[in-house]
């Protein structure tokens, strides 16, 4: 599942795009401020983003040219203004599609397609995660870099915030992560969650690897503390 960041000072526009492309099947995080965005896209993975041209603080312009200091994510810009200056600008900094405002829904979610694809096929075959980006315990296959999920060589469709619960679980197999930790390692992408947010997630998780394997139980609940990926799995 590829990994989308959406980046826009309007509300509407930001929501507009996230229920849209994940109506597509991407997972899309979005951010209100260049600042924001920035650190996020400089600490996790993510396969595109699409961003606004005119924001308060750092603008468009200014947000992909620190990205490609040290980043070849490919970027789309989403822009209310028609103007030929900012569209050469942005071309010139590394952005590889623009969209006007107001678009067609079926255009943009072309276009995302279209640039995603075109990312992929310049990929070198011989490109393979580094061993530090990948978690491999028993069945389970995790790839940090790209989000990827696999159990007994069939992948999982995770989102952003299972694939991160999963990760920290299984990052140190037998370890007990407590609800409080889980909560504020997703708060960190979203609005404050409670508990129960955090259960609903792990049976979401669960779910989705015992579609695949019905006899799945590494994920253990300790009553009243929290949850663990099973101390067996080596």
């Amino acid at each position: 599942m590829s990994v989308i960041g959406i980046v826009d000072d309007d509300k509407d526009t930001r929501d507009l795009l996230k229920d849209l492309l994940e109506g597509e099947g991407y997972d899309v995080l979005s951010y209100a401020d260049g600042l924001r965005a920035l650190s996020a896209f400089e600490t996790r993975s993510f396969d595109l983003a699409i961003l606004d041209v005119r924001m308060p603080d750092m603008d468009g312009i200014e947000l992909l040219r620190r990205l490609r200091r040290t980043s070849d994510m490919p970027v789309i810009f989403v822009t209310g203004w028609v103007d030929d200056v900012d569209e050469l600008v942005g071309l010139r900094v590394g952005a590889d599609d623009f969209v006007h405002k107001p678009f067609s829904s079926r255009v943009l979610v072309e276009r995302v397609r279209t640039v995603l694809r075109r990312a992929r096929s310049s990929q070198p075959v011989e490109d393979r995660a580094a061993p530090e980006d990948v978690i491999e315990r028993g069945h389970l296959r995790m790839d940090r870099q790209r989000y990827t999920c696999s159990w007994k060589g069939r992948r999982l469709e995770l989102t952003a915030t299972e694939f991160r619960l999963l990760e920290s679980l299984a990052v140190r197999p037998g370890t007990v992560r407590s609800r409080d930790s889980l909560r504020d390692l997703i708060s960190e992408d979203q609005a404050p969650v409670d508990e129960r947010t955090i259960d609903s997630h792990i049976k979401r998780i669960r779910r989705k690897f015992r579609d695949v394997d019905s006899e799945f139980d590494e994920i253990e609940a300790l009553y009243g503390i929290g949850y663990r990926f099973s101390h067996d799995v080596q």
